[in-house]
């Protein structure tokens, strides 16, 4: 039993650590491209805030995906999550700057 008990707790763990919660997310910086080409998040698509309405069909058309929007400071990604928002995506969420993301992952 506490054998059984032990390998399923690391065949969770293994599963945990192989399907990692970004696995299922979008992530869009929303920066210029000058910003972006500059530093940016591995795997995060491109698109700028102003263009997020007529472009988001690029990566996605599930109105339930988990879209998580990042620019410099939090206003352009909080313009493009109302957007996403009023185009009826109901997991747009703002993730804040891009320094603070960074510093996050950094430290995780």
């Amino acid at each position: 039993m506490l054998r059984h008990l032990f390998y399923s707790l690391i065949t969770g763990v293994i599963l945990i650590m192989s399907h990692p919660a970004t696995a299922n997310e979008i992530w869009i910086d929303v920066r210029t491209a000058e910003e972006f080409n500059a530093g940016h998040l591995e795997g995060a698509a491109h698109i700028p805030f102003e263009e997020i309405a007529a472009r988001i069909g690029e990566v996605t058309s599930d109105k339930n995906a988990s879209i998580r929007l990042y620019c410099r400071t939090g206003r352009r990604s909080g313009i493009a999550q109302e957007t996403l928002q009023a185009m009826g995506f109901t997991q747009a969420t703002n993730e804040g700057g891009y320094e603070e993301l960074l510093q996050q992952r950094a430290s995780q």
